[in-house]
């Protein structure tokens, strides 16, 4: 109940509670009419006086005419609805016309044909309060149940329905005889309650795994539309959907990089395209004077515009490179007119970027290119996968966007030849395009082109994304998930309003029928309508081993009825039986020591949860029973038979204990001279009759026993009684009262106990059908959770695909703030390195991807030791970043398989600390340190690349190879410095990084040699100061900045650093120590 109202799901609860109940009724109803249909007929067999018959039908036909008819108002939902109260008033209405049609015959049979009678219905109507009448609240239940027996009890006392046999039983008989019988009311309450209060344990077990499963089904259908979409951002659906089962499988490897010979590649020619290249003017002057929160606004403004301005030409946004962003029209869906909505779309970003010049007031504006014609699209690599195009039409597009002029689309003759030039304003190209080598080799001429841009393609994104990513939690299995949604907690309770329920539904006989799912229906099906089944076998076995942890509280009810046992048999044994008060001391602590056992675990709870310390062997020995009797089915069953076999034995000392013969000589001689007979020969059988019925209750009440085993030991405990009945005692139970006016008594009480047969198994049987409908929805459970824990996984790997690891999660708190995400860092090394001499044709695509995934799992050593991020591969330059998390506390480094024995470094195989700003003292003396860490990093990841596509060469060397395909070069450049870092775009989230130190290493690239690393003079300085050599290279011009002085990183033949030529070594107490690195992880990494 308490975890109901944390989940506010406390009236929902009611309510799939009152429809449980309803669909009850019609089964009561049906049972109801078919117990007074078999009653008349014995009335009418038996009976030899038919005005008698018609008296006793009349009293049995009515009131049960008048309770189904209270009862069926109950299928009205609207009249439930707008009188719930009536629920339980009719209930009460329902049990008192029972009991009255009960006791109205007794007295009418008493007084008007003086024939005392025994009542028929007393237990079976206390029975049906508890189990099938629809009161909502358990005290309500209890207070109807004791107003009923009250009405007996009252009835009993001052009617005396059954009397003696003779009228000459002693009055301390008649009290000691209706004290058994209040006691047995009790009883019978009690074990009704206990009924009730185990059913609805259950089913708010029950009803919570079914929210538990609905909800898993939502998070479950959420995460695969957040998954499509993820993918779909990254990647046209053609590709996505065979990447899909790839990022499965690293997820069930551990989303490990397997070393693997064969890569996954998903490469796709597209003859038919236009493809589109923009760069932003004046990108340079924006990121190095703008503060990373303002510059993120700006390009995700920017970005924003461009994507909505995509979707609407319908045209695929590959990605952006700082400044420049391509895409291509034509590649998701074959577009006769790409030429046409590629030249559209880079009219509509130039009105959009005037517009957003205006409205921020920035100096900016838009230089852009398309060429028509045909690539390859896909991915490549094994680590952040991103789409990606080549080709020789590719390089011209680039082209054009760099020899472009401002405000401009600057078109090849190709892409002006499929457009309607009466839609633009065309003017011949700029000079500079004449100049260009490669548009020059092709001949090409080159147009400037205007136009007017629709007003829906010019629009400012609303959102900060367009996804709303929404991860399941991790969750224990005993927790459930609360919904704050408030449009899908509606949607949860409306499923749980239709769900189906064991019963008969009355909404099956409306004219507009529920259609159900047929897995609904068929998970559970009936054995010869007696015994509900699985489908499933397997799930047999796993249902009959599931744990019982209400085991406790059945047998503390088992040790209260053992109790009233031994009080009947105590009220009904002759006086003197030493035997009989051994036998009853043994069981009282047989039971007692049970509940003890069982209680114990708690009790400890309760007395030491205040207190510490640990518990004795002994306290430990009993919880390890304790646990093992609720999670073993075998000891389980051994224990709940052992209390059957005590009751019997309980029940078999009463009869024993009873001589016959002398009771039959004292019936005889009171008939003949009225002599009194003499008290406690016999047991009382009506008395042992009650009692048997209620071991037959108890029989069916214990939980997570085999229903069909309780229903054979029941049926056993009846067919046992008859025989007793019917061979043993049938004097004494043939001339006890009898229920109806000719019916023999023996019929009497054997139609009582199989009345109360019928009854606790039509209710178990409803029961144990819910049960083992929610046993299989809670294996379906199991799947959902895994499924929606496996589609968490899927997600945080795209996610770590767009983004970096430490980047995902305040990515998702952001985008649930709707708040941008943006960083800014200090000091972080940024790398760019170029594979040389690269044909983009498929067959050197294979080879590229190769090389890439071979970096890729280099990286990912990288990555978990050193805080090494790769940010993007576009063509053939890969792009990395060291320094973008510094949350690592410390950090050893392995001795790594750049350093071997002929490298001259002093200071090999030493520890490379990284400190947090907690742990250090004097930090300002440190800081410098810790972030010149990050330049000797990411050199040494340089170095690490140079190695690998050596070792990659050496294999392709040795094996039948077209070495014009393969190339042997990468230039690589390193510029370090203060970065800002953000994810910026709507509808295809982007991480990228930017500041003066990404600008500086793209042109140490660009303008670097093959064969060596290119650095800037302040990383020059910092690796020089950790004992690295640093050649001077000259005043190189770079673009946008000038000539400014680079250095070349000295490396040897062997790929090994060399020491600097300076007479330097760092400060131990400055510097954290150096070198050391990765063993055979990155050796094998580059051999593999």
């Amino acid at each position: 109940q308490k975890k109901c109202q944390e989940l506010d799901l406390e009236e929902t609860y009611e309510g799939y509670k009152m429809r449980l109940m309803r669909n009850y009724l019609p089964v009561f109803s049906i049972l109801h009419a078919l117990i007074t249909v078999v009653t008349c007929l014995l009335i009418a067999i038996f009976s030899e006086n038919w005005d008698l018959i018609f008296q006793e039908i009349m009293f049995l036909v009515c009131p049960a005419t008048l309770t189904i008819l209270i009862l069926s108002v109950y299928t009205n939902e609207k009249f439930l609805k707008r009188y719930p109260w009536t629920l339980t008033s009719g209930s009460v209405l329902a049990a008192l016309v029972m009991a009255i049609g009960d006791l109205g015959m007794c007295l009418y049979l008493k007084h008007g044909h003086q024939w005392p009678l025994y009542n028929h219905f007393d237990m079976y109507i206390i029975c049906v309060i508890y189990m099938f009448l629809p009161i909502s609240s358990i005290r309500a239940s209890l207070g109807v149940g004791v107003l009923i027996s009250c009405v007996y009890v009252a009835y009993e006392t001052y009617f005396e329905p059954y009397g003696s046999h003779t009228g000459h039983e002693h009055m301390s008989t008649n009290f000691v005889r209706l004290l058994v019988d209040i006691v047995q009311y009790i009883c019978f309450n009690m074990l009704g309650l206990f009924y009730r209060l185990l059913n609805d344990t259950l089913l708010r077990s029950s009803f919570l795994d079914h929210h538990q499963f609905v909800l898993e089904e939502g998070w479950l259908r959420e995460a695969r539309v957040q998954e499509a979409q993820l993918l779909n951002s990254i990647l046209p659906a053609q590709i996505a959907k065979s990447l899909h089962e790839t990022i499965k499988e690293r997820i069930f490897k551990g989303n490990r990089i397997q070393r693997q010979s064969s890569h996954f590649m998903s490469i796709q020619m597209h003859p038919d395209v236009s493809i589109l290249y923009a760069d932003v003017v004046n990108y340079t002057h924006l990121t190095t004077t703008l503060p990373v929160e303002q510059l993120v606004q700006v390009l995700h403004d920017l970005y924003g515009r461009f994507d909505i301005a995509a979707k609407h030409f319908k045209v695929q946004r590959i990605k952006f490179l700082g400044d420049c962003y391509y895409c291509v029209a034509g590649m998701q869906e074959i577009n006769p007119d790409n030429a046409k909505s590629a030249v559209d779309l880079g009219i509509a970003m130039i009105a959009n970027i005037k517009e957003v010049r205006e409205e921020r007031n920035l100096d900016i504006d838009m230089r852009i290119g398309v060429h028509s014609g045909q690539l390859y699209a896909g991915v490549i690599g094994i680590e952040k996968i991103q789409l990606d195009i080549w080709g020789k039409d590719v390089e011209i597009a680039n082209r054009l966007e760099s020899t472009g002029q401002a405000g401009y689309v600057h078109v090849s003759s190709k892409t002006l030849n499929n457009l309607d030039l009466n839609e633009y304003t065309v003017k011949p190209g700029p000079e500079k395009a004449q100049r260009d080598p490669v548009l020059q080799e092709l001949n090409m001429k080159t147009y400037l082109i205007t136009g007017v841009a629709p007003r829906e393609s010019v629009r400012a994104s609303e959102l900060i994304s367009d996804f709303d990513i929404q991860l399941r939690p991790t969750l224990t299995e005993d927790t459930s998930i609360i919904i704050d949604n408030p449009t899908l907690s509606m949607q949860l309770k409306e499923k749980l309003r239709k769900a189906q329920v064991a019963g008969i539904d009355f909404r099956c006989c409306r004219t507009e029928k529920l259609k159900r799912p047929e897995t609904e229906t068929n998970d559970v099906i009936w054995f010869l309508y007696l015994f509900p089944e699985f489908r499933d076998k397997n799930l047999s076995y796993e249902y009959s081993y599931r744990p019982d942890y209400l085991l406790k509280y059945s047998v503390s009810m088992s040790w209260l009825i053992g109790l009233i046992l031994m009080f009947c048999q105590a009220a009904a044994i002759r006086s003197g039986c030493v035997v009989c008060i051994y036998l009853d001391v043994l069981v009282f602590f047989l039971l007692s020591i049970i509940a003890i056992i069982m209680w114990y675990k708690k009790f400890c709870y309760w007395y030491f949860k205040n207190t510490r310390g640990g518990y004795n062997s002994i306290s430990c020995t009993i919880f390890k029973l304790v646990d093992h009797l609720q999670r073993n089915s075998s000891s389980r069953i051994a224990l709940y038979l052992g209390i059957l076999i005590i009751y019997a034995v309980l029940m078999a000392m009463i009869a024993v204990n009873c001589d016959l013969n002398l009771f039959e000589i004292d019936f005889i001689f009171n008939n003949i001279y009225e002599y009194e007979i003499t008290a406690h020969i016999c047991f009382r059988p009506w008395a042992f009759t009650n009692t048997m019925a209620l071991m037959i209750g108890m029989t069916f009440t214990f939980a997570h026993i085999s229903f069909n085993l309780k229903t054979l030991l029941a049926f056993i405990e009846v067919v046992a009684y008859i025989i007793v009945v019917f061979n043993e005692y049938t004097f004494l139970f043939h001339h006890s009262a009898t229920t109806f006016s000719f019916m023999p008594a023996e019929y009497a009480h054997t139609f009582r106990v199989l009345l109360t047969f019928i009854l606790f198994y039509a209710k178990d049987r409803q029961q144990e059908f819910n049960s083992k409908s929610n046993f299989k929805m809670n294996m379906d459970l199991k799947e959902k959770k895994k499924a929606a824990e496996d589609m968490n996984h899927t997600i945080i790997i795209l996610l770590t695909n767009i983004l970096p690891s430490h980047v995902v999660e305040l990515y998702i708190s952001n985008v649930a703030k709707h708040e941008l995400y943006y960083e800014n860092y200090e000091m972080v090394s940024v790398m760019f390195a170029m594979l040389m001499n690269f044909k983009m044709d498929l067959p050197s695509l294979r080879v590229l991807n190769d090389l890439i995934s071979e970096f890729d799992k280099l990286i990912y050593i990288y990555r978990e030791y050193y805080v090494v991020e790769k940010i993007k591969v576009v063509g053939c330059t890969y792009m990395a970043a060291c320094g973008l998390d510094f949350s690592l506390a410390s950090l050893n480094i392995k001795k790594s398989s750049l350093f071997q024995e002929g490298g001259h470094t002093a200071y090999d195989n030493k520890k490379l600390t990284f400190w947090r700003e907690t742990q250090m003292k004097n930090f300002d003396s440190y800081i410098s340190a810790d972030e010149d860490q990050t330049v000797l990093v990411m050199t040494t990841f340089a170095l690490d690349l140079m190695r690998t596509l050596r070792a990659c060469n050496e294999a392709y060397s040795v094996r039948p190879f077209d070495r014009a395909l393969s190339t042997g070069s990468i230039a690589i450049g390193i510029s370090s410095g203060p970065i800002m870092a953000g994810v910026v775009g709507a509808s295809h989230p982007h991480y990228d990084i930017w500041g003066n130190a990404v600008n500086m290493a793209s042109r140490m690239e660009t303008t670097g040699l093959e064969g060596h690393i290119q650095v800037t003079k302040e990383s020059a300085k910092i690796l020089q100061d950790f004992g690295i050599g640093c050649t001077y290279r000259g005043m190189t011009y770079v673009k946008g900045v000038g000539a400014i002085p680079t250095y070349f990183v000295d490396i040897g033949p062997d790929l090994t650093f060399l020491d600097a030529k300076v007479d330097f070594r760092p400060s131990e107490s400055a510097r954290a120590s150096v070198f050391g690195t990765f063993d055979d992880s990155t050796e094998s990494s580059s051999k593999s």
